[in-house]
């Protein structure tokens, strides 16, 4: 497929596809975006670079993260600034913040001071209760659209999920105490079995989602919050097993990560992660030069262009950076600009022709 030659009808609109937040953009493309985000991660040969234009995110009513967090999005709808917050999938409360746009635990309300009391104090959630069938019946017109979906799966079930039960500097001290050692590898085996029943369902309910989006940040803006033994031994051998199951979904498995965690690459590879999208105080050019051909790499630079010309200017950056015949990427994160897309769709097709 990435041998078809580049043709500028390629550019033709064929249709739209109303998000509600934003549309997606039919174009006369040789193959569908679908099929290229399949060709980007099955083959690593896509026909051009994708970007998150390219894509449907689903994250569904059903799952209770999803209102906690202010992140319901694809047919369904809620009001942040009047809907958003309330309890998570653990009973943990959050509040929306429409000054910035997200949500934060309720300051207070940690349920944990140390792991080895967790039976006591935390509830695992009933998965099976959850109206899935509901929303994937409100969804169905999204999952039967024929393009490539995404659902994510906020909090995750690891380190970010820790800080939720029990604050930042608790979640950190229990990474390395030892008295909370064996306590800490049981809540993690219990949340990660609980991550694995989510994916059941969405398996089950919402077969046409091709790729699962998992949370988990490592990071601060100058450094990890911990060393690479500790991600490698206490949290990544839960990672695998969860990437594991995504995978034996038929289903891509994406890591969000926030932080300058370029120095646990080597942790996100060994987990198995198909795709990482490292924040820009990261260095990218070094990460993709040294590990672009054993993770996909998502690239998200903190330039955004306030015109056309500024546009194409930084489309044309970063096709000379990171459009590699046979080591492909991504683009991470939106901008948004007809003639950014129109370029650097441009520069990629005929980059990736090789």
């Amino acid at each position: 497929m990435s041998s078809i030659p580049f043709d500028e009808k390629e550019f033709e609109v064929l249709g739209t596809i109303d998000l509600g937040r934003r549309k997606i953009i039919k174009y006369n493309r040789p193959i569908s975006a679908a099929e290229n985000m399949s060709l980007l991660y099955r083959q690593k040969r896509p026909c051009w670079m994708p970007s998150p234009m390219d894509t449907v995110n689903i994250d569904p009513l059903c799952i209770p993260d999803n209102i906690a967090r202010g992140m319901v999005a694809g047919a369904e709808h809620i009001d942040n600034a009047t809907e958003a917050g309330g309890p998570d999938m653990y009973g943990i409360e959050w509040e929306y913040s429409t000054q910035v746009g997200g949500s934060m635990v309720r300051p207070g309300t940690e349920i944990m001071d140390d792991v080895n009391d967790w039976k006591e104090l935390i509830t695992l959630p009933d998965v099976d209760s959850w109206d899935w069938a509901g929303s994937a019946e409100a969804n169905r017109e999204l999952l039967e659209s024929g393009e490539w979906i995404t659902m994510t799966l906020y909090s995750g079930a690891w380190f970010e999920r820790l800080v939720s039960f029990m604050g930042f500097e608790g979640a950190a001290m229990a990474l390395i105490d030892e008295d909370q050692e064996d306590a800490l590898q049981e809540l993690f085996t219990a949340t990660t079995d609980v991550i694995c029943r989510v994916i059941d369902r969405i398996a089950e309910y919402f077969p046409q989602v091709n790729c699962i989006r998992v949370h988990d940040d490592w990071g601060g803006q100058a450094q990890p919050f911990f060393s690479q033994d500790t991600g490698m031994d206490v949290i990544v051998p839960h990672m695998k097993r969860t990437v594991d199951h995504i995978h034996s979904k038929g289903m891509i498995a994406d890591l969000h990560s926030c932080g300058h965690n370029e120095t646990r690459v080597e942790c996100f590879i060994a987990a198995g992660w198909d795709s990482w999208t490292p924040q820009p105080m990261n260095d990218m050019e070094k990460l993709f030069r040294e590990y672009g051909d054993r993770i996909i790499f998502g690239i998200r630079l903190e330039d955004r262009p306030e015109d056309d010309e500024a546009a194409v200017k930084l489309a044309d950056d970063i096709a000379d950076r990171f459009v590699v015949y046979g080591k492909p990427a991504r683009i991470g994160a939106y901008f948004d600009s007809e003639a950014f897309e129109k370029e650097l769709y441009r520069r990629s097709r005929l980059g990736y022709l090789g």
